[in-house]
Formats: structure tokens, C-alpha cells, sequence
């Protein structure tokens, strides 16, 4: 039924060549992507790359300096009101009425989508089931903690089942438990026809979640495919060791350079290289005998394949997606809860 909506031959999301600055900074520089139908499009990048914009020009909450971008057919512009209709969004900060219990803020959402009082009450009891909050479904919402706070948001991104999904780091603040039931109820919805656009922090997010990934970096695309098809992409494989003292680690270094293929992490910190290497199997009877050569104290070693972390460094030179900002934007709090 869901696939009747979208027009002939269009993807469910659709971008091309976007364009948004705000002064001097320029957030998206030719934006593209695609996610077709029932899939899961995942959008990595470091803190300032575009994925918090683009999702925002997606859900008609901005709109683009130039370029196009459509949703099951409907450009985001011309058609807004009708793309609202057919998405939900959950933002990086929960929207929440603190001064409402969590059943009431349920409630209320399931009423603005027009549902009936009867049909609101038991949604919403659902949902306080389904992400663990009842046993706090009678309590103002001030005085949750801010990983229930997430969770009572991400419910009322559910009260209805969206034709499109936009989760802006749904996950974050959340602690493993509540991730893993997040995961599961995404995929609940993807196996039942939903299409989400998922942006993370979290690279094994990605990996468990996204059937189509893309990196951005300064507000365009710089590599897209499957986890697996990025990892390719580098090559090679990542060998992992930790030295017994931190004087050895410049040393360890050094031994170790002409079994490199690339770039040496050093973590100073915790004593620890990573080294991507060929043929690493073949070699690493030869580097062990090295480093013991020169006096190295091996207290870890393993060798493994690269992972979208090893892929991040490759592509953008940042060790890994920086950490979730703490920081809020009150405006946006608005913006998002209208936009269901």
C-alpha cells in the first residue's frame, strides 16, 4: 500500500546538488542523495559537516539556497505541507512539554495528528510500553532523567507509522539498553515498509542499521556504498597493538613503519598504535620478531579487518566522528515537534 504513494521510478528521498549557507559558512556545498523505498539511508559526518541541515531542508524546516530535493516524489518546497504529512523527525534534542506527564505528552501528539481520544490513549500506552517508560507515565516530564526525556521523543516520532522516518541521532544520550531497543524498533518499521534517514554519532550504528551509508564532510557527499563496500574502499587490514611502557611508543613506531601501508594512529594516552598493513597475516610473525628485537614490550596484539572508523580517518583525517554536542537550540525544539 505504502509503495502506491510513491510516483513512478522516484526514490522515497530524493536530493540533488543542495545548497544552504548561513552568512559566510557554507553548511551544504551540492548535496545529493538518494534512499529508495524500505530502506535505511545512513548519513555520517563530523560535528559541522551538513547532516543536521540537509535533514532539516528535508523535513521542510529550511529551505535550500539552490538545488532540488524531492520526498516520495514531492518536492520539499512546492509541496510542503503534503511532505509533512508523510514524514515523522525526531531531532538531536528532545521536544517535550516538561509541564505534561509522558502519557499526556503522548496524548497530545496523537491528537494533533487527528486521532481519536481512544485511539491517542492507547497509542500512547503502547509506546510508554514499548520504550519503557511506564512505570513514569504519570509523571511530569521535569522531572525525568535526560535519557527518559529522549525516549518519551522518539515515542512521539511513533504515534503514527510515517511513510519516511527522519532520526537525527536518535540515539543519542541513551544508554546501551535503550540503543538496542531503539534498533529494534527501527527495524521493526523498515521490515513494514518504512524508508529512514538515519544520522549517527555512532559508526556501529551504521553498520547494524543502514543499508546504504554516506559520508559528508563540508557539506557534500565524499564516499558512499554498503559498510562493506567503504572498508574496501581502503583496503588492507589494521594492526592493533599496545606497548608496556610509554617510552617504547615512538620506538615501536619506528620498527613497525616499514610494515605500513599508510597513516600510524598513535594514542600516547593509552600506549596503543594502530598500523594498517597487507597482507598482515603474512607479516606479522616478521614485525613481532622486530619489536622484540628492539626491546618492545607487547602487552596487546591483534590484527583485523578495517572498520567505518579506519574508513573515517582515510577520508575526512578525523580519528573518528567527533562526540555529540551537549550544547541546545531552544529554536529548534519548535521547529521539529511541528514538523509531525
Amino acid at each position: 500500500m505504502k509503495g502506491t504513494i510513491l510516483m513512478a521510478n522516484r526514490p522515497a528521498i530524493l536530493a540533488e546538488s543542495l545548497h544552504k549557507s548561513y552568512g559566510k559558512t557554507h553548511a551544504l556545498a551540492g548535496l545529493d542523495l538518494i534512499a529508495e523505498e524500505g530502506s535505511v539511508l545512513g548519513v555520517l559526518g563530523p560535528n559541522g559537516a551538513g547532516k543536521t541541515t540537509a535533514v532539516r531542508i528535508l523535513t521542510t524546516l529550511l529551505k535550500p539556497d539552490s538545488g532540488h530535493a524531492e520526498i516520495v516524489g514531492l518536492d520539499v518546497v512546492k509541496h510542503a505541507a503534503a511532505v509533512r504529512s508523510r514524514i515523522g523527525l525526531t531531532g538531536q534534542y528532545a521536544a517535550v512539554d516538561e509541564m505534561l506527564t509522558g502519557y499526556e505528552n503522548l496524548q497530545m501528539v496523537g491528537q494533533l495528528y487527528h486521532l481519536s481520544a481512544k485511539v491517542a490513549k492507547r497509542r500512547a500506552r503502547e509506546l510508554l510500553m514499548r520504550f519503557d517508560l511506564m512505570d513514569a507515565a504519570s509523571r511530569l516530564v521535569k522531572t525525568y532523567s535526560g535519557g527518559m526525556r529522549r525516549r518519551l521523543d522518539l515515542a512521539a516520532s511513533f504515534i503514527m507509522t510515517p511513510l519516511i522516518l527522519f532520526l537525527d541521532e536518535p540515539t543519542t544520550g541513551l544508554d546501551p539498553r535503550g540503543r538496542l531497543a531503539m534498533w529494534e524498533v527501527i527495524r521493526e518499521l523498515v521490515a513494514a515498509g518504512t524508508t529512514v534517514l538515519l544520522t549517527t554519532q555512532y559508526l556501529e550504528e551504521a553498520e547494524q542499521l543502514a543499508t546504504q551509508i554516506v559520508i559528508i564532510d563540508q557539506g557534500c557527499v565524499i564516499a558512499k556504498g554498503t559498510a562493506d563496500d567503504l572498508k574496501a574502499q581502503i583496503g588492507g587490514e589494521r594492526l592493533e597493538l599496545t606497548v608496556g611502557h610509554g617510552s617504547d611508543l615512538q620506538v615501536a613506531s619506528q620498527v613497525i613503519r616499514p610494515y605500513s601501508s599508510g597513516e600510524i594512529q598513535i594514542d600516547s594516552e593509552n600506549r596503543h598504535l594502530v598500523v594498517p598493513v597487507t597482507y598482515g597475516a603474512q607479516q606479522l610473525v616478521a614485525i613481532v620478531r622486530d619489536l622484540d628485537d628492539a626491546g618492545i614490550l607487547l602487552k596487546d596484539l591483534v590484527l583485523r579487518r578495517p572498520t567505518l572508523d579506519d574508513v573515517f580517518l582515510s577520508l575526512t583525517g578525523h580519528s573518528s566522528i567527533d562526540k555529540p554536542q551537549s550544547s541546545q537550540i531552544p529554536m529548534a525544539q519548535t521547529q521539529e515537534r511541528s514538523a509531525r
